[in-house]
């Protein structure tokens, strides 16, 4: 074969393995023309509050454990509260526990101006509460701003982020 059959035979391999791909190139295009902002996720809005209502009924039932594997603890986990220093996954999972772990009974867990905003697999969750809880016989009335930030895992929704700032109604 000469030299000017194998640069052909060369250059039609070539055309032809530019056009075969697998769709990674389209997938990544549609990934990226994706609206995140605007985008409405109904499915994983809904999923999103089922999650939170399992996050009350855990409340409700005190299953602690149910409710601590309601979050995403790592190392980027992060909390604010009661303007204080940041709290890490360690800081947050030992006030729930100790917190949580003490409450007998849920008297009242409204929210007012609940919003779920999905980005694909993060979501926003924003509140008002106007919890009850009793601690004994003590009556803890918890009125303040919330904001969970959730990512979808293989295990559902996890709270990545808390934050919690007092409510002046």
């Amino acid at each position: 074969m000469n030299t000017r059959n194998i640069y052909k035979l060369l250059f039609i391999s070539s055309l032809l393995l530019m056009g075969c791909n697998d769709g990674e190139d389209d997938q990544i295009v549609n990934t990226v023309q994706e609206d995140l902002i605007n985008t409405d996720y109904p499915e994983k809005k809904q999923e999103v509050i089922e999650t939170w209502d399992a996050i009350e009924q855990s409340l409700r039932d005190g299953d602690i454990d149910k409710l601590i594997s309601f979050h995403g603890y790592s190392p980027k986990f992060t909390e604010y509260k009661n303007g204080e220093a940041v709290n890490g996954a360690e800081a947050n999972e030992t006030f729930e526990r100790n917190t949580f772990g003490a409450l007998t009974e849920v008297v009242k867990f409204d929210t007012e101006d609940f919003k779920v905003s999905v980005y694909g697999d993060v979501a926003n969750v924003t509140f008002q509460t106007d919890f009850h809880l009793k601690f004994g016989d003590n009556l803890v009335v918890i009125n303040e701003q919330t904001t969970l930030l959730f990512v979808k895992t293989n295990d559902g929704w996890k709270i990545v982020h808390e934050h919690h700032s007092p409510w002046a109604q």
